[in-house]
C-alpha cells in the first residue's frame, strides 16, 4: 500500500485560504457576467425577415428614398450593432475576468503560505520549546511578544507550565538531597562511635555500652526519619480511606498521650467532622502539638481548637516562642527546613511538610502565620464530610493567631 500523503498545518491552512478566495472570485465573476448579460438593448427583440433587410438596402440605393423606412432601417442596425458590442463586451469580459482570477489565485496561494507561516510561527516556537525542555533543562521559554491573542495566551500557558515542572523538578532534586543527607548522618555517626571504639584497644564495657547507646539513637533516627518519608510518599498516591473523623475526638485522643513537658496546653474543642483517613488525622495533630511544644518557650502556652464554619472544619494549633518573620512563615512547610532559631533543636524539618501534605490530600489547606506576641499559629482547613474540596493550596499570611483564650 502506497502511503498516504499528510499535508502539513501550513499546507492546508493555505489551501483553505486558496479555496475560500477562489470561491469568492468565481461568486463574484459569476455575477458580474449575468449583470452584464441581462443588459438587453432597447428596442426590437425579435430578428428582422429578409424582405425587410433587402428593402433598406434597395432603399439607400435609391434616388428617392423613403425617409419613414430609412429610419427604421437606421434603428434595427443601431440595436444590432448593440447586440454585437454586448456580446463582444461579455466574451472579453468573461476572457479576462477568468485570466484575472486565475493570476490572483496563484497570488492568493503565495500571500497564503506567507501569512499561514508567519500565523504558525508562535506554534513552532513552542514546539521547538518543548522539545529543548528535558529533565535536566526545563529553563526554554518562548517568551512570544506581540497582540494578546489566542496564540500568545497558548505561549504564556506553556511557559506557565514549564516554570511549574521547573519548580517542580528542582523541589524535588533538593528533597532528594536533603533526605540523602539526612539518611547519611545516623550512617556517619553510627561508623565514627564504631570506629573510635574498635580504634581503642583498651575499651572498657562501658565504652561498648555507651556505643550501643549511640548506635541505638541513631538507628532510632534514621528510622523515624524513614518513617516520615514513607508517609510523604504515602500521600502521593491520594487519599484511599474516606471514614468520618471528628477532629475534636482525635484531638483529645493526641492531648492524652502527648508529653507537653512543662508547657500549658489549652484546648477548645468543638465538633469538626471530615471524610478522611483516621491514621493520617492523628499524625497530623500530633505532628502539630509536637512541633507547638518543641519550639515553644519555656513554660509557654500551646492553643488547639476545633471549629466547624461555613461547611469547612477548621483546626488551629497555636503556640508561645520567639517572634518568626513572615518570610519564615512562607517557608515553614517545605521539605527539611529549619527556622535559624530552631536549629538548636532536634527533628528532620519534615513535621510541618507531613501536615501540608495530609491536608492537600484531604482537600484542604494549611495556613501558617507568625503571633504578634512571639510564636506561631498553624490552621488546617478540611472541608466537613459531604462537602466539596476546598483544594489544595498552601498558603501563608502575616495575621495574627487566634487570641488567647480566657
Amino acid at each position: 500500500m502506497s502511503r498516504r500523503l499528510r499535508l502539513t498545518v501550513r499546507a492546508r491552512l493555505t489551501v483553505l485560504y486558496t479555496g475560500l478566495f477562489a470561491v469568492c472570485g468565481a461568486i463574484v465573476v459569476a455575477v458580474s457576467y449575468i449583470l452584464v448579460a441581462r443588459l438587453e438593448p432597447q428596442g426590437q427583440g425579435q430578428q428582422a425577415p429578409a424582405s425587410f433587410l433587402a428593402r433598406c438596402r434597395s432603399e439607400q440605393l435609391s434616388p428617392h428614398p423613403n425617409d419613414r423606412l430609412l429610419a427604421k432601417c437606421s434603428a434595427y442596425f443601431q440595436l444590432q450593432g448593440a447586440r454585437h458590442q454586448r456580446d463582444v463586451t461579455l466574451s472579453h469580459l468573461l476572457q479576462y475576468s477568468l485570466i484575472t482570477l486565475a493570476v490572483v489565485i496563484a497570488l492568493a496561494a503565495i500571500l497564503g503560505w506567507i501569512a499561514a507561516g508567519r500565523a504558525l510561527r508562535p506554534v513552532h516556537r513552542i514546539t521547538a520549546a518543548a522539545r529543548a525542555a528535558s529533565e535536566h533543562n526545563l529553563s526554554a521559554r518562548v517568551a512570544l511578544r506581540g497582540p494578546r491573542d489566542e496564540l500568545r495566551e497558548l505561549a504564556e500557558t506553556f511557559d506557565e507550565m514549564l516554570g511549574r515542572l521547573q519548580a517542580a523538578f528542582e523541589a524535588q532534586r533538593q528533597f532528594i538531597a536533603n533526605a540523602s543527607h539526612e539518611l547519611r548522618t545516623p550512617l556517619a555517626v553510627m561508623r565514627t562511635t564504631v570506629d573510635v571504639v574498635l580504634g581503642n584497644p583498651d575499651a572498657t564495657p562501658g565504652d561498648l555500652r555507651g556505643m550501643a547507646a549511640d548506635i541505638r539513637a541513631a538507628v532510632d533516627h534514621a528510622e523515624h526519619l524513614i518513617g516520615a518519608l514513607l508517609i510523604l510518599a504515602r500521600n502521593e498516591r491520594g487519599l484511599t480511606v474516606h471514614d468520618e473523623v471528628d477532629l475534636a475526638t482525635v484531638a483529645e485522643d493526641v492531648l492524652d498521650t502527648a508529653d507537653p513537658g512543662d508547657h500549658r496546653v489549652h484546648a477548645t474543642l468543638e465538633p469538626a467532622v471530615v471524610s478522611g483517613d483516621p491514621v493520617l488525622a492523628e499524625r497530623l495533630i500530633a505532628n502539630l502539638v509536637d512541633n507547638a511544644a518543641r519550639y515553644n518557650a519555656a513554660s509557654g502556652d500551646i492553643w488547639i481548637s476545633t471549629r466547624t464554619t461555613a461547611g469547612s472544619s477548621e483546626l488551629t494549633v497555636a503556640n508561645t516562642g520567639p517572634v518568626i518573620s513572615p518570610a519564615d512563615a512562607d517557608r515553614i512547610f517545605q521539605p527539611f527546613h529549619r527556622l535559624n532559631d530552631r536549629t538548636s533543636h532536634d527533628g528532620f524539618g519534615l513535621g510541618l511538610t507531613i501536615v501540608a501534605s495530609i491536608a492537600a490530600i484531604h482537600g484542604g489547606t494549611a495556613t501558617a502565620r507568625p503571633r504578634n506576641e512571639g510564636g506561631l499559629s498553624v490552621t488546617v482547613i478540611i472541608p466537613s464530610a459531604g462537602t466539596p474540596a476546598l483544594g489544595t493550596a498552601i498558603q501563608t499570611d502575616e495575621r495574627p493567631a487566634v487570641p488567647r483564650p480566657g
